[in-house]
């Protein structure tokens, strides 16, 4: 008779198992629409995690319902290198994202955020070229500061500078505060003729929507930023995440002594 952990170790995986079927699906449906480097990225990590979830739910499913202790071993070792990983990544993302934080400036609602103010982990990921054209492609393809151009565009210059706007906002599509460049709207700005300036980001600026300030640092840091309140969330996700993980990999282990017992006196009977 299959006891009370198989039951329970088979339940939890037919519930993975349906789980997996949108992720697979939805991967492949990304997959075939694809059409920018932002649906391109998506797609790959949504069909593994896909296969990967099937996979592992079948290998609990019948190694704990049909008592295949192999199967079963199998499904617990994956099961221990998972919570491994999840432990590793959640103390790497506290350490990696403990550095940083917006500037607040004097008559303005909103914050600034400079490059330098991450950690050198961060800044060396969006400093690499070939990583910033991706992530500039998703920014523009997401209509990022199309979407802030029309929500501040009625504002006047007062108003605009007393908004609370992300960090994204903040950094890609508007300039510096330090080029003192003068508001036409949102994301038109006219820079004052015969001025040198010290920071770079603001002869990166542009009032081409595609260009804007997304070449800038300030840009950069503010998806840092963006991505650092993200990783705190999802460490703590990870956190309650990971006891789950070990309370079913406990029951797990229960089910695999249940497996070689039966097996063992079966096999022992067999004898007589």
């Amino acid at each position: 008779m299959v006891r009370f952990s198989n039951n329970i170790v088979g339940l939890l995986n037919i519930l993975t198992f349906i789980l997996s079927i949108p992720i697979l699906i939805g991967g492949i449906w990304l997959s075939h629409r694809a059409s920018s480097d932002c649906e391109k990225f998506l797609d790959t990590p949504m069909i593994a995690l896909g296969v990967f979830l099937m996979l592992v739910s079948l290998a609990g499913l019948i190694g704990a319902c049909c008592r295949v202790s192999w199967l079963l071993w199998i499904y617990l070792l994956v099961m221990f290198v998972l919570i491994v990983v999840l432990f590793c990544f959640t103390i790497f993302a506290f350490l990696v994202t403990n550095k940083g934080a917006g500037q607040a400036l004097s008559g303005k609602g909103y914050k600034e955020y400079r490059l330098g103010d991450y950690s050198n982990w961060l800044q060396k990921r969006v400093n690499n070229t070939k990583n910033w054209r991706k992530i500039k492609s998703c920014l523009i393809d997401s209509n990022v500061c199309s979407s802030f151009s029309d929500e501040y565009k009625s504002d006047t210059v007062e108003q605009f500078y007393s908004e609370e706007l992300s960090s994204l906002h903040s950094g890609c599509c508007k300039p510096s505060n330090d080029c003192n460049f003068t508001y036409v709207s949102p994301i038109v700005w006219n820079a004052q003729t015969g001025v040198v300036y010290t920071n770079p980001d603001c002869n990166a600026w542009a009032n081409d929507p595609k260009v804007l300030c997304f070449n800038c640092g300030a840009c950069k840091a503010g998806l840092l930023q963006s991505i650092k309140s993200d990783w705190k969330k999802v460490a703590v996700i990870n956190i309650v995440f990971l006891v789950f993980l070990i309370i079913v990999y406990s029951v797990g282990c229960c089910a695999f002594r249940n497996n070689r017992e039966d097996n063992y006196y079966g096999g022992y009977k067999g004898h007589y």
